[in-house]
């Protein structure tokens, strides 16, 4: 019995080449050299995980149209122009223009330098992607279309690296686009930070959001059976470590809101879940809100990134970090270490059990602090190194902001309390980190992620048009 993640859509990645038409007759060994240099980028790109539209090459503006026109169909996620030599900006101004995807071009000539020696003007110009590069950078600008250009070589690691992530920042915004994002419940009261308005959801990043109510999941709890149950408990014994504080009736309760959990995702098609319900005195629905957490872990585990509070900014926070391969675990502030000089934060509730420092712990818990209900919960510490926070922000007309901070997970004692917990050394004084933090408009749960993703972050939010605040101290 496995954990199986999801498969997302792939990425798909529109691509054209071109160069200037008017040089084939006149070098006629030039042409050929280009499209073999076209076939090397499209097996490169092939190889990072996305779904390549091959437009062709084409060498003058009505080929340029015709590309966008196939392009525009395809409905990329990201259109690729690799300039190979020279061409003008009115051969891929209609490809910027008519597709509506953000557009990235390449700058990648043959090797590192060119044999000065030995070359004449035909061997010269399959080196010359960079002359055209600003006059399209000029184009872009006056049509109102975004630029941003990778210049290297073709085997040049460094600039594939960047490629890779724009391709992955495309992906991030592909999830978006067609995304379905569940909220379940009402607000957690009083938390004036986490409320957001769906609508806004759609207008900044497209996708759905579909309201849910705590019935949607009860009458789904009602239909899993004893084996369905027993089944999803063995799973949970293979991947956890039970604790001994765990009571077989609340893990067999969880264990059954679980598959339920399963069912909602799949009978509305969800890409995230936010929820939250406080319920009263033991009834039905705050026993079903209180069983989310073990379910709620495993669906993140698998891709579907959960988070609890109603916190539905969080929970795209989490499916940005999780997109990118980093996994990215419901966090919040628990208190600061002047001692050790780390902020020591983590969360109840659902956690991303793939960033795991060691096999993760379920544990009993006779009260949810703060929260209605008992069960089991998850505890672990994040894998120790290179960590990356991701925070949606909100500002007051609306926007939405990427607020993020790098750090270091280092090794200590935690606490014991049913939490996913980690030491984050931000490189400075806690409490200044913390102030700077608070400051940069993030609400009070993030996405902690493994590895230092800013330079990613970056083209995230390029592609999706935010602003990114980067903490540092």
């Amino acid at each position: 019995m496995t954990l199986e993640r999801i498969t997302p859509r792939r990425t798909r990645v529109g691509l054209v080449a071109g160069g200037l038409g008017a040089y084939w007759p006149q070098f006629p060994e030039l042409l050929p050299q280009l499209q073999a240099s076209a076939r090397r980028v499209a097996e490169r790109l092939s190889a990072l995980d996305c779904e390549v539209v091959d437009a062709g090459f084409v060498s003058d503006e009505r080929e340029g149209a015709a590309a966008a026109e196939k392009l525009r169909v395809a409905d990329c996620d990201l259109i690729i122009g690799f300039l190979t030599t020279y061409l003008t900006s009115s051969m891929l101004a209609p490809v910027a223009q008519r597709s509506g995807s953000p557009v990235l071009l390449l700058n990648l000539q043959p090797t590192e330098a060119m044999d000065h020696a030995n070359f004449d003007t035909g061997a010269w110009l399959a080196y010359c992607g960079a002359c055209p590069l600003p006059e399209m950078a000029n184009a872009f600008r006056r049509v109102g279309v975004e630029f941003r250009s990778v210049s290297g070589y073709l085997e040049d690691e460094r600039a594939w690296t960047r490629v890779e992530r724009w391709i992955k920042a495309a992906g991030v915004r592909a999830a978006f686009r067609h995304g379905r994002h569940g909220l379940l419940g009402h607000l957690y009261p009083g938390m004036m930070d986490v409320a957001t308005d769906p609508t806004l959801v759609t207008a900044q990043f497209g996708g759905h959001v579909e309201i849910l109510e705590i019935d949607d999941l009860r009458v789904r709890v009602e239909k899993v059976t004893d084996d369905e149950t027993k089944a999803r408990m063995d799973l949970a014994k293979e991947i956890f470590e039970l604790d001994d504080s765990v009571v077989e009736e609340d893990f067999a309760w969880g264990a059954r809101v679980s598959v339920a959990l399963d069912r909602l995702v799949e009978d509305f098609s969800l890409d995230t879940l936010a929820y939250y319900h406080r319920g009263l005195d033991g009834e039905t629905h705050e026993r079903v809100g209180a069983g989310f957490i073990l379910g709620a872990s495993l669906l993140t585990a698998r891709g579907i990134p959960a988070a609890g509070e109603f916190e539905l900014r969080n929970s795209l926070a989490m499916l940005v970090m999780d997109r990118l391969g980093a996994g990215g675990s419901f966090t919040e502030l628990q208190a600061l270490n002047f001692r050790d000089n780390v902020v020591e934060m983590g969360h109840d509730g659902p956690a991303h059990l793939a960033i795991s420092a060691r096999r993760p712990l379920l544990r009993g818990l006779g009260v949810y602090h703060g929260k209605r209900g008992w069960g089991v919960s998850v505890e672990f510490d994040v894998k120790h190194g290179p960590v990356t926070l991701l925070g949606l922000g909100q500002e007051r007309d609306g926007r939405f902001t990427l607020v993020a901070s790098e750090g270091e997970v280092v090794p200590g004692r935690l606490l014991e309390i049913g939490n996913t917990t980690s030491r984050v050394d931000f490189g400075g004084n806690p409490g200044e980190w913390t102030d700077a933090w608070s400051a940069a408009g993030v609400n009070h749960h993030w996405a902690l992620g493994t590895g230092h993703r800013v330079p990613e972050l970056e083209a995230v939010a390029d592609l999706l048009g935010l602003e990114l605040r980067v903490v540092r101290v």
